[in-house]
């Protein structure tokens, strides 16, 4: 299988070089043409988390389309630039091309299938860990499985992805409640993302403080209000102990959220708690904590974006 994958950042960088160590054509996809030089120049730079494997893998990168048709176009950009990018490879797609999202927050896939045939769009959530360093510097901070889907839609192409990433050593599974499945990672980056942050601490530490693991309490409680009204089946019965579960699992990782803060970026808060508070007054459910944790990290953004602008 032949695999562009769009967005340079840490998942896209970490999917690509072991999708690339294990034998697989792929491409990566950056807009942005400097930073593609340097990749196309340097190469991806990989480390594992035993700090002792350090790979070097030179992975072609384009900005624009890639010299060969791609049989999966795998999106790893914020969710605030999916639908640009959609626009983009749009004209790419072939009645065999996958579109595969592996995202955080609500609302990716539903963007994705506004602009292409529903049956080709594929939804996908991972646990795996990454930190990028640097431009193409990837650290692997921590394994997990990662999920796709629906398989209803192309049992096929599905069972080929996922026997893909296996041979590329993630742990890959596929199912068709991939929605319940998205909802159960947007609890946990809803509770633990907006927090770190705000607080700069790592995903470990918000559980060394009564506070931030009361505020993550209240967000699981407001999350689950919409979880019961929509009759979202997530893919566990404790959310408060799952979430506090991962924490410590991933207790030395810089969330997605505290790394765009660190780096002065844009985050997905809007896709994440911001996406809570719609969803919520959609059905009258009051969120206020969920609003709360969202203006303030928009007023985070807000500060160092003006100054940088500035």
């Amino acid at each position: 299988m032949r695999f562009l994958i769009v967005g340079p950042g840490a998942m896209g960088c970490l999917f690509a070089a072991h999708l690339k160590r294990s034998g697989t054509d792929v491409a990566l996809m950056d807009h942005n043409s400097e930073r593609a030089y340097f990749l196309n120049s340097n190469g991806i730079k990989l480390t594992e988390k035993d700090k002792d494997n350090v790979f070097n893998i030179k992975i072609p990168v384009v900005t624009g389309r890639p010299e060969f048709n791609p049989d999966v176009i795998l999106v790893c950009v914020k969710a605030n630039q999916t639908k640009a990018v959609s626009r983009t490879i749009k004209n790419w797609i072939t009645t065999d091309t996958a579109v595969l999202t592996l995202q955080n927050g609500l609302g990716n896939m539903e963007v994705l299938e506004s602009v292409f045939k529903t049956n080709i769009v594929l939804g996908g959530i991972t646990s795996e860990g990454a930190t990028l360093k640097g431009p193409g510097c990837v650290f692997h901070a921590g394994r997990g499985q990662t999920v796709i889907g629906p398989k209803v839609r192309n049992r096929l192409l599905v069972k080929d992805i996922v026997s893909v990433f296996n041979d590329a050593g993630f742990d890959t599974t596929a199912a068709d409640n991939i929605v319940d499945l998205m909802w159960g990672k947007l609890v946990v980056n809803a509770a633990i993302n907006p927090l770190t942050a705000i607080t700069g601490l790592k995903n470990g530490a918000l559980l060394d403080h009564e506070g931030t693991k009361i505020l993550m309490e209240r967000v699981i409680f407001e999350v689950m209000k919409i979880v019961t009204a929509k009759g979202i089946d997530l893919p566990y019965s404790d959310p408060v102990g799952h979430v506090q579960d991962v924490c410590r699992a991933t207790g030395s990782n810089i969330s997605s959220m505290l790394q765009d803060v660190l780096k002065r970026r844009l985050t997905e808060i809007d896709y994440i708690n911001g996406a809570i508070v719609k969803e919520a007054e959609a059905l009258d459910i009051d969120t206020p904590v969920n609003r709360a944790l969202t203006l303030f990290v928009k007023i985070i953004e807000k500060g160092y974006l003006k100054n940088d602008l500035s």
